[in-house]
């Protein structure tokens, strides 16, 4: 007896940050910094992406601040600037991606969001991204306290939304996200380019061959 075909998934649930919102901290630093290289050893040893994830687990920004002043206390302005003009770091959609969304919503895909964003910053992609408003649930690590690729933000957005984990596509710019929604049960795309993910989609029946 032929053992029946596995259904397809029908749900998508993007990352935002670095898949369809294109946010880099140098975009803010270019502009602060007359040199590129005292700007990348400030990025790499003062304002590191570690430093950042903790904001993205739930750590207050003024916390944030006052450990890392303490440390850093020549570079009170800089530091203080990452969160204080964190809009400037946002350069705007990426606008493939988004088309993708776009294309998905109009077809009547449900969509959801699971991002690692500080709950405190996340008001700045609110205000300016409309697209966001396409999405039926949007889970926030800094809100829950919990950062991918912990396999409980996984299971948190099961839940709420009562979700399938193998009727869900999920799509994240890191390698080490997508192999943690990977683990949770969930299909994964890593995402690089709104062509290669398109295809990635299309082989999942989202899109016409």
């Amino acid at each position: 007896m032929t053992a029946p075909a596995p259904q397809q998934p029908r749900v998508v649930v993007f990352d935002l940050g670095g898949v369809l919102i294109d946010w880099n901290p140098r975009y803010l630093y270019r502009g602060l910094f007359e040199d590129t290289a005292a700007m990348e050893t400030f990025l790499s040893t003062v304002c590191t992406q570690t430093w950042n994830e903790r904001q993205d687990a739930g750590r207050r920004v003024a916390d944030a601040e006052a450990e890392l002043i303490a440390r850093h206390p020549d570079h009170a302005d800089l530091i203080r600037a990452y969160y204080g003009q964190f809009d400037r770091m946002l350069a705007g959609p990426i606008h493939g991606t988004v088309s993708i969304l776009e294309e998905l919503h109009r077809r009547g895909t449900p969509l959801y969001a699971l991002s690692n964003w500080a709950a405190e910053t996340f008001q700045h992609a609110i205000r300016r991204f409309r697209f966001l408003d396409r999405f039926l649930g949007i889970v926030v690590s800094g809100e829950l306290g919990i950062i991918k690729p912990d396999p409980r933000i996984y299971r948190h957005l099961i839940q709420t939304y009562q979700l399938t984990p193998s009727d869900c596509v999920f799509i994240d710019d890191s390698p080490r996200n997508v192999e943690g929604a990977k683990a949770a049960g969930l299909h994964a795309i890593h995402f690089t380019d709104p062509d290669a993910l398109r295809n990635a989609l299309r082989a999942y029946g989202f899109f016409e061959s």
